[in-house]
């Protein structure tokens, strides 16, 4: 990488980690590019030759947070190995533990501007994190030709492990009135009973 796509990177970078301070201190309505440039020190040129628009940027911290989380949740798999119910446990851990760990970058990735952009531009952006699913999915698919999995597609099994979590993970972002220690205690048996092939 040369100079110049290294100062590239770092400006990226710079602008993600000032968006993501100013969304936590003041939520969507604080992430303005004025803001973003004051406490970044990128022109706003810079900040649209990078992202297209101030959407682009949250769009951006919000693929950058859902990239970690996606990786950790591979780990946590890969470490399960064959043991189907433990990785399905491990999921639901590791998301958990991922929220209440990082509430502020949690918070814009299950955001209302998130799933804006997710509605309109999903496919573009399921590609953007394919690297990360294709682990996923293929688990899945590897536990359900071993006889662990209901005979179901992979990404309805995928929504059924994924969605009651992030359901939860919603709930404790925007309400908190669920206790996700009891949550990450109780409800991946749960998920397991939906898609475990029990005899």
């Amino acid at each position: 990488m040369g100079p110049k796509q290294q100062r590239g990177v770092a400006t990226v970078e710079q602008v993600l980690d000032c968006a993501l301070d100013l969304y936590a201190a003041s939520g969507e309505a604080g992430v303005t590019v004025s803001a973003v440039t004051s406490a970044s020190g990128v022109s706003a040129g810079s900040v649209y030759h990078h992202f297209g628009s101030l959407q682009g940027v949250l769009a951006a911290v919000a693929q950058r947070w859902l990239g970690r989380l996606l990786a950790e949740l591979v780990a946590a798999l890969e470490e399960a190995g064959d043991d189907t119910r433990r990785g399905i446990e491990a999921v639901v851990h590791d998301y958990l533990r991922f929220v209440t760990d990082h509430p502020d970058a949690a918070r814009l990735m299950h955001s209302v501007a998130t799933d804006r952009e997710a509605m309109a531009r999903g496919p573009e952006l399921r590609s953007s994190q394919e690297a990360r699913l294709a682990p996923l999915a293929a688990w899945l698919r590897d536990r359900q030709e071993a006889g662990d999995l209901v005979a179901l597609p992979v990404p309805v099994l995928e929504s059924l492990v994924l969605g009651p979590v992030t359901a939860l993970a919603r709930r404790w972002l925007s309400v908190g009135d669920i206790d996700l220690a009891e949550a990450a205690r109780t409800v991946p048996q749960q998920i397991w009973w939906a898609v475990g092939n029990r005899p």
